[in-house]
């Protein structure tokens, strides 16, 4: 079976249960979070938004200070509605670069090769469908040019502080001395804003969690019923963790795959599965976050409400 397969039935059968956020993201899966972008509730692509919209020309001459001939590596580039203003920027600059989008679903890949060319007539893309460690592997056998490393949208919020910290030490050691990492991250405030993001209304950010269910009904031959499930989510103030979690609202067995290896699960009422974390930051702890693991802050462009930041690191 394939590693889709392997990490389900890893997670499932840990304690407490878990499933993996990066699969959140096949086709449905990258409609519901298109919506939930455009949700009037979630804040945070709103803010990122701003920035990009606002000082994307700032930000590329700071890009430009370094070098104007690179790799623009997006590690999970969506749909590119934000990057794209910095991509124009940097195209109006006389910057030449090449648009690597990097995304683990092959649908967002396609999408963005093309509608890209037709928005920005001299760009030059290349997308990537894949890991993102496994991407910048990748490129780094074959490619010597300075790079431009984008990691928006608060990806970076995905990971505890650990994790977040050992994936910028291997982004670090896959780029070369005064190679740019322009990472984006959801910074604390008023903890009811947070919540109500994870929580809103239309109930985006639940059929999102739920849609993973789905998946493996349809893709591992599960049969999970989805309306035997809720979805809860939690803030912590003081670590900055924003958790999502889907309750089993009854006693049940779910089977997943088929022949040798289908295997079962047990959920008892009230079971936790733990779907994703969104971690928020202090510029403290961005500050912190870059001087553990290698990196010097060029610059942080901040949105009017100082809700979200976008910080410059270069690689000495």
């Amino acid at each position: 079976m394939n590693k889709f397969y392997e990490d389900v039935k890893y997670g499932l059968s840990s304690n407490p249960k878990r499933l993996y956020s990066k699969y959140f993201y096949d086709k449905i899966g990258d409609a519901l979070f298109q919506q939930l972008m455009h949700s009037p509730d979630y804040y945070l692509s709103k803010c990122e938004l701003e920035i990009l919209q606002l000082q994307s020309t700032s930000i590329a001459q700071d890009i430009n200070i370094e070098f104007d001939e690179f790799d623009l590596v997006e590690l999970g580039a969506g749909d590119a509605s934000k990057s794209i203003f910095l991509l124009q920027a940097l195209l109006d600059n006389g910057s030449d670069f090449t648009y690597y989008p990097v995304d683990i679903s092959q649908n967002v890949i396609e999408l963005l090769e093309a509608k890209l060319p037709k928005l920005l007539p001299s760009i030059k893309i290349k997308g990537l469908n894949g890991e993102y460690i496994a991407m910048l592997e990748q490129l780094a056998k074959h490619g010597s040019r300075p790079k431009l490393i984008l990691f928006l949208g608060s990806n970076i919020g995905n990971m505890n502080l650990d994790e977040a910290a050992l994936f910028c030490e291997k982004v670090r050691d896959l780029m070369n001395p005064g190679d740019l990492f322009f990472i984006g991250f959801d910074l604390k405030k008023n903890p009811f804003t947070i919540l109500t993001a994870y929580n809103d209304r239309a109930g985006l950010t639940r059929d999102f969690n739920l849609n993973l269910l789905r998946r493996i009904n349809k893709e591992l031959s599960g049969n999970f019923y989805l309306d035997a499930f809720y979805h809860y989510p939690n803030y912590d103030p003081i670590s900055g963790a924003c958790k999502s979690h889907l309750i089993s609202a009854k006693d049940q067995e779910v089977t997943i795959g088929e022949g040798t290896d289908r295997f079962s699960i047990q959920f008892k009422q009230h079971e936790a599965v733990f779907m994703e974390i969104s971690k928020k930051y202090s510029i403290e702890e961005i500050e912190e976050l870059a001087l553990n693991t290698g990196f010097k802050i060029t610059n942080h462009f901040l949105d009017s409400k100082k809700w979200f930041a976008d910080s410059l690191w270069r690689k000495d």
